[in-house]
């Protein structure tokens, strides 16, 4: 069984800088969990902890039942695929991807069995004479992949492993890493600071800032019932709108006063958010749930809200829409046959189901 788990783990540098601080988590047999987070958060670091790169300064880490705190990264049956892909420029792709067994001293019959059967499940077979410098970046890191297959280890571990390729070739190659777990079934720890390679990739999903886990879940819960801001505002695209505002009570309904607007608040969150009436808090809307009322039939006069178009972003299938309030500026998605005119005044439905709640002072969730 290859699971992996972390207990209240911390990693501190010298000068006190604590790039993990009690961090716990674990990963299940056979799964894809992705660590992702702004750059500096600790999540490379994390990774390096279980490959045994780094030390632990206190806590355990754990790879099935066996404790590996002490243990040397070679005696920790893992596989790590880097960012730089750290191929060897004068050895074949076979003979890069024979390496690690070699020094092993595995048979001859069984290296090229294994190298073969990794080629054949990356689609490298016509290369493997080529050296890295006649691979272009896509061949290269799935050579990388394939040098980390062959050993069968127990657990895969990815450091932003697509960061160095283009933007379509990054997407190939997401495609290309989830249709390899999906066969190998193989318990996999993937690294990135791209929140869409961590929505599209992970089966959880784990969000870090300063060294902490915020939320581990899977994509679809992290996104729509964030933790806190930071969660709401890091994962997305584009980010969450906030706005900032006040509870009102009137005549037996909970109003979020903008400044500039006002929208009614759904019976659902009005139990809750009843003891915040004249509290300062945080409302936070995706842009998806922003529609102009011209689309929408139907919709409630206390949730229309005028705001003037400054910036349109037409991107093909969608365009976005800047809008300010007077007070913010937020991003609508609309349609890609939507043709709103800039500078003009508009008028946009909040769908109120939707949006977030968030305390002003801790920028937890309320609701």
């Amino acid at each position: 069984m290859a699971q992996v788990n972390l207990s209240n783990v911390v990693k501190e540098f010298p000068g006190g800088v604590r790039a993990v601080d009690d961090v716990t988590f674990g990963v299940n047999n056979k799964e894809f969990l992705v660590l992702v987070g702004p750059s500096g958060c600790g999540k490379s670091t994390s990774l390096r902890l279980i490959a045994g790169l780094e030390t632990v300064t206190s806590g355990n880490v754990y790879i099935g039942d066996r404790k590996v705190n002490n243990v040397p990264p070679k005696d920790r049956d893992i596989a790590m695929v880097f960012q730089n892909y750290a191929l060897y420029p004068h050895m074949t792709v076979y003979e890069n991807m024979a390496f690690g067994l070699k020094l092993k001293k595995y048979p001859k019959d069984e290296i090229d069995t294994r190298v073969k059967e990794a080629a054949g499940i990356l689609g490298l077979e016509g290369l493997l004479k080529r050296r890295p410098r006649e691979l272009s970046g896509g061949q290269r890191q799935r050579v990388a992949v394939g040098r980390a297959i062959v050993r069968k280890p127990l657990v895969f571990l990815f450091d932003e492993p697509l960061s160095n390729l283009d933007a379509k070739l990054r997407v190939q190659m997401r495609t290309e890493l989830r249709r390899l777990h999906i066969r190998l079934q193989s318990t996999m720890i993937y690294v990135t600071h791209d929140q869409v390679e961590a929505m599209t990739l992970g089966e959880r999903i784990a969000v870090m800032k300063d060294g902490v886990i915020h939320q581990i879940d899977t994509p679809k819960n992290v996104y729509n019932r964030p933790v806190n801001r930071f969660v709401a505002s890091f994962i997305g695209v584009p980010p969450m709108n906030f706005m900032e505002g006040k509870i009102i009570k009137k005549e037996g309904k909970l109003y979020f006063d903008e400044g500039n607007f006002r929208v009614l608040i759904i019976e659902g969150m009005s139990d809750i958010l009843d003891e915040y009436v004249e509290k300062r808090l945080l409302m936070g809307i995706r842009s998806e749930d922003i529609h102009d009322k011209l689309a929408v039939s139907g919709s409630s006069p206390e949730n229309v809200v005028t705001m003037t178009c400054e910036v349109v972003e037409h991107l093909g299938s969608e365009v976005y829409l800047h809008l300010n309030t007077g007070k913010h500026v937020l991003i609508a998605k609309a349609s890609g046959d939507a043709n709103p005119q800039i500078n003009l005044d508009m008028d946009v439905v909040f769908d109120m189901s939707k949006v977030h709640f968030f305390d002003k002072t801790t920028e937890k969730t309320i609701v």
